[in-house]
């Protein structure tokens, strides 16, 4: 029985919410619509995040909102999974709603310092397989949302040259739940217990960059953003389990450490007539999460300290983007990206079945006033089919992942 429910702890399930099904980008509606790209070219005030740099090339003082709205499906097949009845499930249907704020420019007018600040969603998402399907045991639900707060300082250095640097100060909750295979009288499927983990974590970090005008038609970009280790002190750990354990499994505080990775961004513009084209790599250091740890407040002989490994590997991904301005008021971009996974297989567990994914962006924005302009955005993203393994938990199948995101925003120019 104790390893058993160790192997099935909803400690080493949650572990993974930080992974890249997590990581949203989803910081610029602009840059969104153009596959994720904005490194080198600073459009508008989000280049806060993208490029912090280019906060020197804005003109005047900028403000910026945005707000999307993230509708993802997980289906799984368990064809793979030897021993088990075969069966198929889908995802309950969620919508998350993250959002950014940019206000930031130029101190005064024909000043090379600028100044501004960014509120934004890093990551923020979660699965709901509902409380009775096959992986239970491992994982019913999870959530997870972060904000991060970035004051930037830019510099013109030349017309050639702008560089620029933010401080991060990062806040996130978790919620999790998941079955214990524990019961009282009326068996499996129906007085299963249950383990909830809820927390609040906080981390720093900084967000440099460099942005590189060769001309109107050629820019360049490169930023640094670091990773950020989200601390969690005194999260719960909440058991619902027959009268006969709850010595065994006492409601308790626990401590851990989960990374942000560290990202390197090289980006390309060009600019031809009314076309402008784009192209970014990112380079993301997912290796930094190779375990998890977690250490409990209250010990017994089946509730120990976890160690539960990871092994992530870092990830490169291309991005391509475009846009074209039909007039003064109404331009459209077009884009997409292939941003592969960097959870191996022995690793893929049902509370992040994270694979490769092929992402195609669109947008409009549409300028009905000189000082401001609307942006509309949608994203498709969808993964390969992975059939995979999660050899901690003894849980194989096959997962496939969809996810729709249409984004809304303004910016307006004082």
């Amino acid at each position: 029985m104790k390893k058993h429910l160790l192997a099935a702890s909803f400690l080493l399930s949650a572990a993974t919410s930080f992974g890249a099904g997590y990581q949203i980008n989803l910081e610029g509606l602009r840059q969104v619509a153009m596959g994720g790209t904005g490194t080198a070219w600073p459009w508008d005030a989000s280049t806060i995040f993208y490029n912090p740099g280019g906060l020197a090339r804005l003109k005047g003082i900028q403000a910026y909102v945005s707000v999307a709205a993230i509708m993802p499906s997980t289906a799984f097949g368990n064809q793979e999974n030897s021993g088990a009845t075969p069966t198929s499930v889908r995802t309950n249907p969620q919508t998350f709603t993250p959002f950014n704020v940019y206000i930031g420019g130029l101190v005064q007018e024909n000043s090379r310092i600028a100044l501004g600040l960014g509120i934004y969603t890093p990551a923020g998402s979660g699965v709901d397989w509902g409380k009775n399907w096959l992986g239970k045991y491992l994982v019913q639900s999870i959530t997870l949302k972060t904000v991060f707060f970035q004051p930037t300082i830019a510099y013109k250095v030349s017309d050639f040259l702008s560089v620029g640097a933010g401080f991060v100060y990062g806040i996130g909750t978790l919620d999790f739940s998941e079955a214990m295979p524990v019961h009282s009288t009326l068996g499996p499927g129906y007085d299963d217990g249950q383990a909830k983990l809820s927390g609040n974590a906080n981390g720093v970090g900084f967000n440099v960059g460099a942005q590189f005008k060769l001309s109107d038609e050629l820019q360049f970009g490169l930023t640094y953003r670091s990773q950020v280790n989200m601390s969690v002190s005194g999260g719960s750990a909440n058991f619902t389990v027959p009268t006969s354990l709850r010595d065994s499994f006492p409601n308790t505080k626990f401590d851990s450490q989960l990374p942000v990775p560290q990202v390197v961004s090289f980006g390309v513009g060009y600019r031809m007539d009314a076309w402008t084209f784009q192209l970014d790599l990112n380079y993301t250091g997912w290796n930094s999460f190779d375990s998890l740890r977690f250490n409990f407040a209250k010990h017994t002989s089946v509730l120990q300290d976890e160690h539960a490994p990871r092994h992530y590997r870092n990830t490169f991904t291309p991005r391509i983007g475009a846009t074209y301005k039909i007039n003064k008021v109404v331009a459209v971009m077009a884009g997409g990206a292939y941003d592969p996974t960097p959870v191996t297989n022995g690793f893929v567990s049902p509370d992040l079945p994270d694979a490769d994914r092929i992402v195609v962006t669109c947008g409009v924005t549409v300028k009905p006033m000189p000082r401001l302009t609307i942006i509309a955005a949608f994203e498709s993203t969808t993964t390969v089919k992975r059939a995979a393994q999660y050899n901690y938990g003894g849980f194989n199948g096959t997962y496939q992942t969809e996810a729709a995101t249409p984004g809304i925003g303004l910016y307006y120019n004082f």
